[in-house]
Protein backbone atom coordinates (compact mmCIF):
# COMPACT_ATOMS: atom_id res chain seq x y z
CA UNK A 1 0.00 0.00 0.00
CA UNK A 2 1.31 3.48 -0.91
CA UNK A 3 2.00 5.96 1.89
CA UNK A 4 -0.84 8.38 0.92
CA UNK A 5 -3.36 5.55 1.34
CA UNK A 6 -1.82 4.53 4.67
CA UNK A 7 -1.89 8.13 5.88
CA UNK A 8 -5.49 8.52 4.77
CA UNK A 9 -6.58 5.37 6.65
CA UNK A 10 -4.74 6.21 9.87
CA UNK A 11 -4.92 10.01 10.10
CA UNK A 12 -8.30 10.22 8.39
CA UNK A 13 -9.68 7.51 10.66
CA UNK A 14 -8.60 9.42 13.78
CA UNK A 15 -10.23 12.63 12.56
CA UNK A 16 -13.48 10.87 11.62
CA UNK A 17 -13.77 9.08 14.96
CA UNK A 18 -13.08 12.28 16.92
CA UNK A 19 -15.60 14.19 14.82
CA UNK A 20 -18.15 11.45 15.59
CA UNK A 21 -17.66 12.06 19.31
CA UNK A 22 -15.61 8.98 20.17
CA UNK A 23 -13.40 9.69 23.23
CA UNK A 24 -9.85 10.52 22.17
CA UNK A 25 -8.18 7.56 23.87
CA UNK A 26 -10.61 5.04 22.37
CA UNK A 27 -10.30 6.64 18.93
CA UNK A 28 -6.53 6.11 18.99
CA UNK A 29 -6.89 2.54 20.28
CA UNK A 30 -9.45 1.65 17.61
CA UNK A 31 -7.30 3.00 14.77
CA UNK A 32 -4.26 1.27 16.27
CA UNK A 33 -6.03 -2.09 16.02
CA UNK A 34 -7.09 -1.40 12.43
CA UNK A 35 -3.54 -0.30 11.54
CA UNK A 36 -1.97 -3.37 13.14
CA UNK A 37 -4.32 -5.74 11.33
CA UNK A 38 -3.54 -4.06 7.98
CA UNK A 39 0.17 -3.23 8.27
CA UNK A 40 1.70 -5.42 11.00
CA UNK A 41 0.53 -8.93 10.31
CA UNK A 42 -2.64 -9.32 12.34
CA UNK A 43 -2.67 -10.87 15.81
CA UNK A 44 1.12 -11.11 16.07
CA UNK A 45 1.23 -7.35 15.56
CA UNK A 46 -1.33 -6.81 18.32
CA UNK A 47 0.92 -8.70 20.78
CA UNK A 48 3.78 -6.41 19.79
CA UNK A 49 1.51 -3.38 20.14
CA UNK A 50 0.57 -4.34 23.71
CA UNK A 51 4.25 -4.77 24.64
CA UNK A 52 5.13 -1.37 23.18
CA UNK A 53 2.15 0.36 24.83
CA UNK A 54 3.05 -0.73 28.34
CA UNK A 55 6.50 0.78 27.97
CA UNK A 56 5.24 4.21 26.95
CA UNK A 57 3.42 4.93 30.21
CA UNK A 58 5.97 3.36 32.56
CA UNK A 59 8.79 5.72 31.61
CA UNK A 60 10.37 7.62 34.50
CA UNK A 61 10.12 10.98 32.69
CA UNK A 62 6.31 10.99 33.08
CA UNK A 63 6.46 10.87 36.89
CA UNK A 64 6.35 14.72 37.24
CA UNK A 65 2.90 14.83 35.61
CA UNK A 66 0.85 13.46 38.55
CA UNK A 67 3.15 15.19 41.04
CA UNK A 68 2.63 18.63 39.45
CA UNK A 69 -1.11 17.96 39.32
CA UNK A 70 -1.19 17.12 43.06
CA UNK A 71 0.90 20.20 43.85
CA UNK A 72 -1.50 22.54 42.05
CA UNK A 73 -4.62 20.95 43.50
CA UNK A 74 -3.23 21.13 47.05
CA UNK A 75 -2.28 24.77 46.54
CA UNK A 76 -5.85 25.55 45.52
CA UNK A 77 -7.82 23.42 47.98
CA UNK A 78 -5.77 24.39 51.04
CA UNK A 79 -6.52 28.09 50.47
CA UNK A 80 -2.91 29.14 49.84
CA UNK A 81 -3.97 30.69 46.52
CA UNK A 82 -6.44 32.99 48.27
CA UNK A 83 -3.69 34.28 50.55
CA UNK A 84 -1.61 35.32 47.53
CA UNK A 85 -4.52 37.22 45.96
CA UNK A 86 -5.37 38.97 49.21
CA UNK A 87 -1.77 40.18 49.56
CA UNK A 88 -1.61 41.45 45.97
CA UNK A 89 -4.96 43.19 46.34
CA UNK A 90 -3.59 45.41 49.12
CA UNK A 91 -1.06 46.95 46.70
CA UNK A 92 -3.35 48.24 43.97
CA UNK A 93 -5.56 50.77 45.72
CA UNK A 94 -8.23 52.45 43.60
CA UNK A 95 -6.57 52.43 40.16
CA UNK A 96 -8.97 51.96 37.27
CA UNK A 97 -9.08 48.33 36.14
CA UNK A 98 -7.46 47.10 39.37
CA UNK A 99 -9.29 43.76 39.28
CA UNK A 100 -8.14 43.08 35.70
CA UNK A 101 -4.55 43.83 36.72
CA UNK A 102 -4.98 41.69 39.82
CA UNK A 103 -6.19 38.83 37.62
CA UNK A 104 -3.01 38.98 35.52
CA UNK A 105 -0.67 39.39 38.48
CA UNK A 106 -2.25 36.77 40.71
CA UNK A 107 -2.90 34.39 37.82
CA UNK A 108 0.73 34.58 36.68
CA UNK A 109 1.94 33.79 40.18
CA UNK A 110 -0.55 30.94 40.52
CA UNK A 111 0.61 29.60 37.13
CA UNK A 112 4.07 29.10 38.66
CA UNK A 113 2.48 27.05 41.41
CA UNK A 114 -0.23 25.00 39.69
CA UNK A 115 0.97 23.54 36.37
CA UNK A 116 -2.56 23.32 34.92
CA UNK A 117 -4.25 25.83 32.61
CA UNK A 118 -7.70 24.44 33.39
CA UNK A 119 -7.13 24.74 37.16
CA UNK A 120 -5.68 28.23 36.74
CA UNK A 121 -8.62 29.45 34.66
CA UNK A 122 -11.24 27.81 36.89
CA UNK A 123 -9.70 29.36 39.99
CA UNK A 124 -9.49 32.83 38.43
CA UNK A 125 -13.07 32.58 37.17
CA UNK A 126 -14.53 31.54 40.50
CA UNK A 127 -12.39 34.00 42.45
CA UNK A 128 -12.41 37.18 40.33
CA UNK A 129 -15.55 37.10 38.19
CA UNK A 130 -18.18 37.67 40.94
CA UNK A 131 -16.39 40.77 42.25
CA UNK A 132 -15.76 42.13 38.74
CA UNK A 133 -19.43 41.71 37.83
CA UNK A 134 -20.42 43.41 41.06
CA UNK A 135 -18.18 46.39 40.22
CA UNK A 136 -19.70 46.82 36.76
CA UNK A 137 -16.81 45.63 34.58
CA UNK A 138 -17.73 44.93 30.98
CA UNK A 139 -17.61 41.28 29.97
CA UNK A 140 -14.51 41.55 27.79
CA UNK A 141 -12.57 43.11 30.69
CA UNK A 142 -13.58 40.18 32.87
CA UNK A 143 -13.25 37.17 30.60
CA UNK A 144 -10.27 38.34 28.52
CA UNK A 145 -7.73 38.61 31.37
CA UNK A 146 -8.99 35.35 32.90
CA UNK A 147 -8.67 33.45 29.62
CA UNK A 148 -5.27 34.91 28.76
CA UNK A 149 -3.72 34.49 32.18
CA UNK A 150 -5.27 31.06 32.67
CA UNK A 151 -3.36 29.77 29.66
CA UNK A 152 -0.01 30.93 31.09
CA UNK A 153 0.19 27.75 33.17
CA UNK A 154 0.83 25.89 29.90
CA UNK A 155 4.19 27.61 29.36
CA UNK A 156 5.36 28.83 32.79
CA UNK A 157 6.85 25.97 34.84
CA UNK A 158 5.68 23.70 36.32
CA UNK A 159 3.71 22.96 33.16
CA UNK A 160 2.38 19.41 32.99
CA UNK A 161 1.98 19.70 29.21
CA UNK A 162 5.63 20.78 28.89
CA UNK A 163 6.65 17.64 30.79
CA UNK A 164 4.54 15.51 28.44
CA UNK A 165 5.90 17.31 25.37
CA UNK A 166 9.49 16.90 26.50
CA UNK A 167 9.00 13.25 27.40
CA UNK A 168 7.27 12.26 24.18
CA UNK A 169 9.37 14.41 21.81
CA UNK A 170 12.67 13.41 23.45
CA UNK A 171 13.39 17.03 24.46
CA UNK A 172 15.30 17.77 27.66
CA UNK A 173 12.38 18.24 30.09
CA UNK A 174 14.35 20.41 32.51
CA UNK A 175 15.55 22.72 29.73
CA UNK A 176 12.04 22.97 28.26
CA UNK A 177 10.52 23.88 31.64
CA UNK A 178 13.14 26.57 32.28
CA UNK A 179 12.86 27.91 28.71
CA UNK A 180 9.23 28.89 29.32
CA UNK A 181 9.99 31.34 32.16
CA UNK A 182 11.03 34.44 30.20
CA UNK A 183 8.45 34.04 27.38
CA UNK A 184 5.73 33.49 29.99
CA UNK A 185 6.67 36.66 31.89
CA UNK A 186 6.84 38.66 28.64
CA UNK A 187 3.37 37.42 27.76
CA UNK A 188 2.06 38.54 31.17
CA UNK A 189 3.56 42.02 30.56
CA UNK A 190 1.88 42.14 27.14
CA UNK A 191 -1.44 41.36 28.84
CA UNK A 192 -0.95 44.27 31.27
CA UNK A 193 -0.18 46.63 28.36
CA UNK A 194 -3.26 45.37 26.52
CA UNK A 195 -5.49 46.03 29.55
CA UNK A 196 -4.06 49.55 29.84
CA UNK A 197 -4.83 50.21 26.15
CA UNK A 198 -8.38 48.84 26.48
CA UNK A 199 -9.06 51.04 29.51
CA UNK A 200 -7.64 54.10 27.74
CA UNK A 201 -9.96 53.50 24.78
CA UNK A 202 -13.02 52.77 26.93
CA UNK A 203 -12.71 53.99 30.55
CA UNK A 204 -16.23 52.75 31.35
CA UNK A 205 -15.15 49.17 30.61
CA UNK A 206 -13.49 49.02 34.03
CA UNK A 207 -15.18 51.55 36.34
CA UNK A 208 -13.11 53.06 39.11
CA UNK A 209 -14.28 52.80 42.71
CA UNK A 210 -13.06 53.88 46.11
CA UNK A 211 -10.42 51.49 47.38
CA UNK A 212 -7.52 52.94 49.31
CA UNK A 213 -4.10 51.40 49.03
CA UNK A 214 -3.12 49.75 52.30
CA UNK A 215 -0.34 51.36 54.39
CA UNK A 216 3.18 50.34 53.42
CA UNK A 217 3.68 48.45 56.65
CA UNK A 218 0.52 46.41 56.11
CA UNK A 219 1.55 45.64 52.50
CA UNK A 220 4.99 44.51 53.64
CA UNK A 221 3.46 42.33 56.35
CA UNK A 222 0.99 40.73 53.89
CA UNK A 223 3.79 39.98 51.44
CA UNK A 224 6.05 38.58 54.13
CA UNK A 225 3.35 36.28 55.47
CA UNK A 226 1.37 35.28 52.36
CA UNK A 227 3.62 35.70 49.30
CA UNK A 228 7.27 35.25 50.25
CA UNK A 229 6.73 31.74 51.70
CA UNK A 230 5.41 30.71 48.27
CA UNK A 231 8.92 31.32 47.02
CA UNK A 232 9.76 27.96 48.63
CA UNK A 233 7.51 26.25 46.07
CA UNK A 234 8.97 28.27 43.18
CA UNK A 235 12.51 27.46 44.30
CA UNK A 236 11.67 23.79 44.75
CA UNK A 237 10.28 23.50 41.22
CA UNK A 238 12.30 26.02 39.20
CA UNK A 239 15.35 26.87 41.28
CA UNK A 240 16.46 23.30 41.84
CA UNK A 241 16.31 22.55 38.11
CA UNK A 242 18.02 25.83 37.15
CA UNK A 243 20.86 25.19 39.61
CA UNK A 244 21.22 21.62 38.41
CA UNK A 245 20.55 20.21 41.88
CA UNK A 246 17.51 18.13 40.92
CA UNK A 247 15.90 16.49 37.92
CA UNK A 248 12.34 17.51 36.91
CA UNK A 249 11.01 14.43 38.70
CA UNK A 250 12.86 15.25 41.91
CA UNK A 251 11.85 18.92 41.75
CA UNK A 252 8.19 17.89 41.31
CA UNK A 253 8.42 15.78 44.46
CA UNK A 254 10.05 18.68 46.33
CA UNK A 255 7.27 20.94 45.02
CA UNK A 256 4.55 18.74 46.51
CA UNK A 257 6.49 18.51 49.77
CA UNK A 258 6.91 22.30 49.95
CA UNK A 259 3.16 22.88 49.45
CA UNK A 260 2.39 20.35 52.20
CA UNK A 261 4.88 22.08 54.54
CA UNK A 262 3.38 25.52 53.83
CA UNK A 263 -0.16 24.23 54.32
CA UNK A 264 0.87 22.73 57.67
CA UNK A 265 2.49 26.01 58.71
CA UNK A 266 -0.70 27.91 57.86
CA UNK A 267 -2.78 25.16 59.53
CA UNK A 268 -4.86 24.68 56.38
CA UNK A 269 -3.93 21.09 55.48
CA UNK A 270 -7.15 19.18 56.12
CA UNK A 271 -8.19 15.66 55.19
CA UNK A 272 -10.88 17.14 52.97
CA UNK A 273 -8.30 19.16 51.00
CA UNK A 274 -6.02 16.12 50.66
CA UNK A 275 -8.83 13.86 49.42
CA UNK A 276 -10.08 16.45 46.91
CA UNK A 277 -6.57 17.11 45.60
CA UNK A 278 -5.73 13.41 45.20
CA UNK A 279 -9.12 12.55 43.64
CA UNK A 280 -9.02 15.32 41.04
CA UNK A 281 -5.34 14.67 40.25
CA UNK A 282 -6.03 10.96 39.78
CA UNK A 283 -8.91 11.60 37.38
CA UNK A 284 -6.93 13.98 35.16
CA UNK A 285 -3.74 11.90 35.23
CA UNK A 286 -5.59 8.70 34.35
CA UNK A 287 -7.21 10.44 31.38
CA UNK A 288 -3.83 11.77 30.20
CA UNK A 289 -2.09 8.42 30.51
CA UNK A 290 -4.87 6.61 28.68
CA UNK A 291 -4.52 9.04 25.77
CA UNK A 292 -0.73 8.62 25.82
CA UNK A 293 -1.18 4.85 25.80
CA UNK A 294 -3.21 4.97 22.60
CA UNK A 295 -1.49 7.84 20.80
CA UNK A 296 2.11 6.78 21.37
CA UNK A 297 1.46 3.39 19.81
CA UNK A 298 -0.35 5.21 17.01
CA UNK A 299 2.92 6.92 16.08
CA UNK A 300 4.60 3.50 15.88
CA UNK A 301 1.89 2.16 13.58
CA UNK A 302 2.14 5.33 11.49
CA UNK A 303 5.89 4.86 11.10
CA UNK A 304 5.58 1.11 10.33
CA UNK A 305 3.00 1.77 7.60
CA UNK A 306 5.40 4.10 5.77
CA UNK A 307 3.12 7.11 6.23
CA UNK A 308 5.61 8.99 8.43
CA UNK A 309 8.53 8.71 6.02
CA UNK A 310 6.24 9.47 3.09
CA UNK A 311 4.84 12.60 4.74
CA UNK A 312 8.35 13.75 5.67
CA UNK A 313 9.60 13.23 2.13
CA UNK A 314 6.63 15.14 0.75
CA UNK A 315 7.01 18.02 3.23
CA UNK A 316 10.75 18.42 2.62
CA UNK A 317 10.35 18.25 -1.17
CA UNK A 318 9.10 21.85 -1.27
CA UNK A 319 11.79 24.42 -1.92
CA UNK A 320 10.96 26.61 1.09
CA UNK A 321 12.97 27.89 4.02
CA UNK A 322 12.65 26.86 7.67
CA UNK A 323 10.53 29.92 8.48
CA UNK A 324 7.88 28.99 5.91
CA UNK A 325 7.86 25.39 7.13
CA UNK A 326 7.56 26.60 10.73
CA UNK A 327 4.65 28.83 9.74
CA UNK A 328 2.95 25.85 8.10
CA UNK A 329 3.35 23.81 11.29
CA UNK A 330 1.93 26.64 13.41
CA UNK A 331 -1.07 27.04 11.10
CA UNK A 332 -1.64 23.28 11.32
CA UNK A 333 -1.64 23.43 15.12
CA UNK A 334 -3.99 26.43 15.20
CA UNK A 335 -6.44 24.75 12.81
CA UNK A 336 -6.33 21.47 14.73
CA UNK A 337 -6.83 23.42 17.95
CA UNK A 338 -10.24 24.52 16.72
CA UNK A 339 -11.41 20.92 16.91
CA UNK A 340 -9.08 18.94 19.23
CA UNK A 341 -7.73 19.03 22.75
CA UNK A 342 -4.05 19.84 23.28
CA UNK A 343 -2.86 16.36 24.18
CA UNK A 344 -4.48 14.84 21.09
CA UNK A 345 -2.93 17.51 18.88
CA UNK A 346 0.47 16.84 20.36
CA UNK A 347 0.18 13.11 19.90
CA UNK A 348 -1.03 13.49 16.32
CA UNK A 349 1.62 15.97 15.15
CA UNK A 350 4.80 15.06 17.04
CA UNK A 351 5.63 12.01 14.87
CA UNK A 352 5.68 14.35 11.86
CA UNK A 353 6.95 17.60 13.36
CA UNK A 354 9.97 16.43 15.35
CA UNK A 355 11.75 14.76 12.39
CA UNK A 356 11.04 17.95 10.40
CA UNK A 357 12.57 20.05 13.18
CA UNK A 358 15.69 17.87 13.11
CA UNK A 359 15.87 18.08 9.31
CA UNK A 360 15.63 21.89 9.38
CA UNK A 361 18.25 22.16 12.11
CA UNK A 362 15.96 23.99 14.57
CA UNK A 363 16.70 23.90 18.29
CA UNK A 364 14.23 21.36 19.80
CA UNK A 365 13.91 23.31 23.08
CA UNK A 366 13.08 26.50 21.19
CA UNK A 367 10.57 24.65 19.03
CA UNK A 368 9.06 23.11 22.15
CA UNK A 369 8.36 26.58 23.58
CA UNK A 370 6.83 27.74 20.28
CA UNK A 371 4.68 24.60 20.14
CA UNK A 372 3.49 25.16 23.72
CA UNK A 373 2.46 28.71 22.76
CA UNK A 374 0.58 27.35 19.75
CA UNK A 375 -1.12 24.81 22.00
CA UNK A 376 -2.00 27.63 24.41
CA UNK A 377 -3.61 29.48 21.48
CA UNK A 378 -5.78 26.49 20.76
CA UNK A 379 -7.25 26.65 24.27
CA UNK A 380 -9.03 29.88 23.32
CA UNK A 381 -9.82 29.35 19.63
CA UNK A 382 -13.44 28.65 18.64
CA UNK A 383 -15.38 26.51 18.15
CA UNK A 384 -13.96 23.91 20.58
CA UNK A 385 -11.35 25.70 22.72
CA UNK A 386 -11.64 24.13 26.18
CA UNK A 387 -11.12 27.40 28.04
CA UNK A 388 -13.94 28.99 26.03
CA UNK A 389 -16.40 26.37 27.27
CA UNK A 390 -15.03 26.70 30.80
CA UNK A 391 -15.63 30.45 30.73
CA UNK A 392 -19.17 29.97 29.42
CA UNK A 393 -19.77 27.63 32.36
CA UNK A 394 -18.45 29.95 35.06
CA UNK A 395 -19.64 33.16 33.38
CA UNK A 396 -22.81 35.09 34.22
CA UNK A 397 -26.14 33.73 32.93
CA UNK A 398 -26.62 34.47 29.24
CA UNK A 399 -22.90 34.42 28.38
CA UNK A 400 -22.44 33.15 24.82
CA UNK A 401 -19.51 31.42 23.18
CA UNK A 402 -19.21 34.36 20.76
CA UNK A 403 -18.79 36.86 23.60
CA UNK A 404 -16.09 34.74 25.18
CA UNK A 405 -14.27 34.30 21.85
CA UNK A 406 -14.33 38.06 21.18
CA UNK A 407 -12.94 38.73 24.66
CA UNK A 408 -10.13 36.23 24.03
CA UNK A 409 -9.18 37.60 20.57
CA UNK A 410 -6.81 40.40 21.74
CA UNK A 411 -5.03 38.00 24.06
CA UNK A 412 -4.58 35.57 21.19
CA UNK A 413 -2.98 38.48 19.35
CA UNK A 414 -0.50 38.92 22.23
CA UNK A 415 0.50 35.25 21.97
CA UNK A 416 1.00 35.56 18.20
CA UNK A 417 3.18 38.63 18.79
CA UNK A 418 5.29 36.66 21.27
CA UNK A 419 5.74 33.84 18.74
CA UNK A 420 7.00 36.43 16.22
CA UNK A 421 9.44 37.78 18.84
CA UNK A 422 10.70 34.25 19.50
CA UNK A 423 11.23 33.71 15.77
CA UNK A 424 13.27 36.94 15.57
CA UNK A 425 15.09 36.52 18.89
CA UNK A 426 15.39 32.80 19.81
CA UNK A 427 17.53 33.68 22.84
CA UNK A 428 14.38 34.84 24.63
CA UNK A 429 13.65 31.15 25.16
CA UNK A 430 17.17 29.74 25.06
CA UNK A 431 19.01 32.12 27.40
CA UNK A 432 18.09 30.36 30.67
CA UNK A 433 18.63 26.78 29.35
CA UNK A 434 22.09 27.81 28.08
CA UNK A 435 22.80 29.44 31.44
CA UNK A 436 21.69 26.25 33.20
CA UNK A 437 24.02 24.15 31.03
Amino acid sequence: MDWPQAALILLGGIVVLMAAGVPVAFAFLAINIVGVLIFMGGMAGIDQLVDNASGTITTFTLVPVPLFMIMGELFFHTGLAMRVFDALDKCLGGIRGRLSYLTVGGGTLFATLSGSSMANTAMLGSLMMPEMLKRGYKKHMIMGPILGTGGLAMIIPPSTLAVLLGSLARIDVGALLIAGIIPGLILAVLYVVLIRIQIARDPDAAPGYAAERAPLGEIAKAFAINVLPMGLVVFSVIGLILLGWATPTESAAFGVLSVVVLALCFRSLTWSAIVKALTESLAVTAMMFLIILGSSTFSQVLAFSGATSGLLGWATSFDVGPNVMLLAMLVTLIVLGMFMDQLSMMMLTLPIFMPLVATMGLDPVWFGVVMLLALELSLATPPFGMLLFLMVGVGPPGTTLGEVARAAAPYIGCTLLLICLLALFPQIALFLPHLMN
